[in-house]
């Protein structure tokens, strides 16, 4: 029985070409990941991580060592005053909206630093959508400055900030559906110090979902307020089942624990259910798990660019998060590649994906995702809105061999597709 993958010879020799062409990247890619993994270590020392931190509690959660334990670590770990680390947060967007009802009440402003936040964000902010609950409907104004030659506008941004009800300025790390590049730790610094200079009394709130650990600083570490991500993005390091953080200024973790579970019990409640060991385990292995996926996103750039694609970061520009953006221009290869990739996950191989109306997104949205944790996108996963210009975000890899078989069985598909049109 023949347990290899098809690949063609045309493919193969592009594998070997763009490998040996992204050497250079890897070789920074494997540097970073090295000092974070040694910073992680030593903040497990620091905090002298023990068996009886992975029990877990049950019910209310009260008096969870290990949870706690944790809950520092992350600060440290971010360079920020408090930590909260709770499998109750459903996704990024939950840790994100508990963070923002944490720091804003009616009359107050929020202005996003970078354009429109993710798609999911749209609906809490009252954009979009009459769910009932949007921070529109508890009398918080919103407001957004727009990008200029798609990069952030500083001279806007400092300017909308300086009405003294602006109490929270949102800045989202990743480029999430829009076309712009990531941002840098640096230029979310940058971006914080304008804030800071024109209201010293507003927030710095940072959606850093994709972007913990790609970097040898985070957010926090040059003047975001508070981080806000994903347990099933980079910092559970594939084995979270579930979950999210929130690391930033004492008070505003305060106030975001209170928004997730009731004012008054905040941080004291939320039981971890014997889920410990995968949340320590999961960010050990974060540095290392996230430069896997760094990888495999430079890797399918460059096989992406030798194929004529436009890529968004290219192969050769250093990184800021796992996301990789590939430009098809029309939805027939774009569907091609999700299905290719599907077909490389080790879960749910044998699916078709397919567009569909899925909750939170204002268009149609064709997702691959074939993971051990449903969701999780530091594991191999491609998923792109159906719309103009028909750019798929890539991302993930928990091995960044395993994520190069995911690319290589989507260029396969692409190429015998576009052969059979």
């Amino acid at each position: 029985m023949n347990l290899e993958l098809e690949l063609s010879p045309q493919v193969q020799e592009l594998a070997n070409l763009a490998q040996s062409q992204v050497q250079p990247m890897f070789a920074q890619i494997d540097r970073i990941a090295e000092h974070n993994t040694q910073r992680v270590l030593a903040a497990f020392q620091k905090h002298r991580v023990q068996e009886s931190d992975f029990v877990g509690t049950t019910g209310y959660g009260y008096d969870d060592i290990g949870r706690d334990k944790l809950d520092a670590i992350y600060a440290d770990l971010f360079g920020a005053e408090a930590g909260l680390v709770r499998l109750q947060f459903v996704n990024g967007t939950h840790a994100i909206t508990c963070a923002l009802f944490g720091c804003l009440k009616q009359g107050d402003v929020l202005v996003s630093a970078v354009g429109a936040p993710y798609d999911t964000l749209l609906g809490v902010v009252g954009i979009t959508g009459n769910a009932h609950g949007s921070l529109r409907d508890y009398g918080v104004e919103y407001r957004q400055v727009e990008l200029k030659d798609n990069a952030p506008d500083r001279e806007g941004l400092a300017q909308a900030v300086r009405d003294p009800r602006v109490k929270a300025v949102l800045i989202q790390r990743s480029k999430g559906y829009s076309t712009r590049a990531s941002l840098s730790v640096a230029e979310i610094g940058e971006l914080a110090q304008i804030v800071k200079e024109n209201n010293p009394h507003a927030a710095v709130l940072v959606d850093n979902c994709y972007g913990e650990f790609v970097e040898e600083l985070e957010p926090t570490q040059v003047g975001a307020d508070l981080c806000a991500g994903s347990l099933i993005k980079n910092p559970g390091g594939g084995l979270a089942p579930t979950g999210g953080y929130l690391v930033g200024r004492k008070d505003l973790v305060e106030g975001a624990a209170y928004r997730l579970t009731a004012p008054g019990i905040g941080a004291e409640c939320g039981c971890t259910l014997g889920h410990s060991r995968q949340l320590y385990q999961g960010l050990f292995l974060a540095p290392h798990t996230t430069a896997q996926a760094v990888k495999t996103a430079v890797f399918a750039a460059r096989i992406m660019e030798l194929l004529g694609y436009q890529t968004e970061p290219t192969s050769n520009q250093v990184r800021h998060d796992i996301i990789q953006m590939i430009s098809f221009g029309k939805p027939e290869p774009l569907c091609s590649f999700c299905r290719g990739i599907q077909s490389g996950s080790p879960v749910d191989s044998y699916v078709t994906p397919e567009p569909w109306d899925m909750p939170g997104y204002n268009c149609q949205v064709i997702m691959a995702a074939g993971a051990f944790i449903q969701g999780a996108s530091i594991e191999l996963s491609a998923d792109a809105p159906m719309r103009e210009p028909y750019t798929v975000y890539l991302q993930g890899g928990l091995t960044y061999e395993s994520g190069k078989a995911g690319v290589l069985l989507a260029v396969e598909r692409i190429l015998k597709e576009s052969r059979e049109a």
